[in-house]
């Protein structure tokens, strides 16, 4: 006795049987699947999971709802915070803007902008080098890259606090500079090691080929291997802005003036002012959140398709 058979398509038979053409059939799901596994039959299994999916909404979106509700709320406090706001007004936004928080807005876009350039081109340049080219040590290099990923913050503050200070060799003082910030956030552990194993699965015949056609290194870089890693790119470019425009200990250290603070570091410093309250603070935190809901929703398509090209990828 064979066993029975599913079949996941129904065919629909043309309605002109007469006539041939490109498209006689067509095929349309017999349910409605998803990577969830749901269907259009409720059931238990149905109903438990619009349970699962409405109580990791209310964790997730909960606090960012709480948030926008106090940004707009007249005399908004800490402690009683709720999803829709009462008295509605933009007085806390405008109170914001007189303490300069757009002043640190602006010093983290620029701050963010170079920092996340020099990233990706410094990261991109290493990867290349370790993932297509062979050499002694680099086993050791990728270490030293794995390593910096694995020391806090904390512990590095003091030296790079004396470091920017007055910088080896060329004795600089980039203290009260944005290079304060930039320069040491132009190299990122994860990103050189992600880059670096898309690199690697890049087929050898492709780059032997281009060099039979006389390709030169930046050429093949530029022309063969980044279109080839755009996946990988766009991970590191959304994580690596997030990590960026996140960074507080880094410009506080950086500093010289409180005019030299990024949004971040001005959060907390309108969280210790007695003459606002919390609802101005609240403020802050909304517009600190834009720049990154938007790069998010830009390439959130990049996003999935690098992490999903690299959970595929061999």
């Amino acid at each position: 006795m064979s066993a029975p058979v599913i079949d996941s398509v129904r065919t629909i038979a043309p309605k002109t049987p007469g006539k041939r053409s490109g498209k006689s059939q067509r095929t349309t799901p017999a349910r409605f699947d998803t990577a969830l596994g749901w269907n259009d039959r409720p059931g238990t299994a149905w109903a438990l999971r619009i349970l699962l999916c409405a109580i990791a909404l209310a964790v997730f979106a909960a606090p960012f709802l709480a948030i926008l509700s106090g940004a707009f709320t007249k005399n908004a406090s800490g402690s009683s915070l709720s999803f829709l706001p009462h008295d509605s007004t933009l007085l806390n936004f405008t109170v914001a803007g007189e303490r300069g928080i757009w002043d640190y807005f602006t010093n983290s876009l620029v701050i963010a902008g170079g920092g996340l350039l020099l990233q990706l081109v410094v990261c991109t340049l290493a990867a290349y080098a370790l993932a297509r080219h062979r050499f002694r040590g680099q086993a050791l290099i990728l270490t030293l890259f794995m390593l910096t990923m694995m020391l806090p913050e904390e512990v590095i503050a003091i030296p790079l606090s004396l470091v920017l200070g007055d910088v080896p060799v060329v004795h600089l003082d980039l203290k009260g500079t944005v290079w304060g910030v930039i320069l040491p956030l132009g190299a990122w552990g994860f990103s050189v090691m992600m880059l670096t194993e898309f690199m690697k699965d890049i087929p050898d015949e492709i780059e032997e080929a281009a060099r039979l056609d006389g390709v030169g290194e930046l050429r093949m870089l530029w022309q063969i291997v980044l279109p080839l890693c755009k996946p990988a790119l766009g991970v590191a470019g959304v994580l690596g802005f997030i990590m960026i425009w996140d960074q507080y200990l880094l410009p506080l250290i950086a500093a010289k003036d409180p005019t030299d603070y990024t949004v971040t570091v001005a959060l907390s410093v309108l969280r210790t002012d007695p003459e606002v309250g919390s609802g101005v603070v609240l403020a802050g935190a909304v517009i600190a959140l834009v720049p990154s809901l938007i790069v998010y929703l830009l390439l959130q398509r990049s996003l999935v398709t690098g992490i999903a090209a690299g959970a595929t990828k061999g």
